[in-house]
């Protein structure tokens, strides 16, 4: 006879909201690549707490600044582009 076991699996997604200075300075941050990152995060302030997440903090600053810089742009282009349609409205 077959035997059947379910095992159960919970995943947890968390989404997070931004203000666009705060996605500038989390691009910044992860700018710096996930190694000198976590090189002068040890430094100064130990492994203590990061260590068991390591693996996390750099898929995390991966999807970063994979992700961020073109939203960023978008942002910025959008702005130039208002800017611009108001210097030929003369505002």
């Amino acid at each position: 006879m077959a035997r059947i076991q379910g095992t159960p699996n919970v995943e947890l997604h968390i989404t997070i909201q931004l203000s666009e200075s705060e996605a500038r300075a989390l691009d910044a941050m992860a700018g710096y690549g996930a190694d000198a990152f976590i090189e002068v995060f040890y430094e100064k302030l130990g492994k203590a707490y990061m260590q068991d997440h390591e693996s996390g903090l750099r898929t995390f600053l991966s999807s970063i600044r994979k992700q961020l810089p073109r939203i960023l742009a978008k942002a910025t282009e959008a702005r130039n582009v208002f800017l611009e349609e108001a210097a030929q409205a003369g505002e």
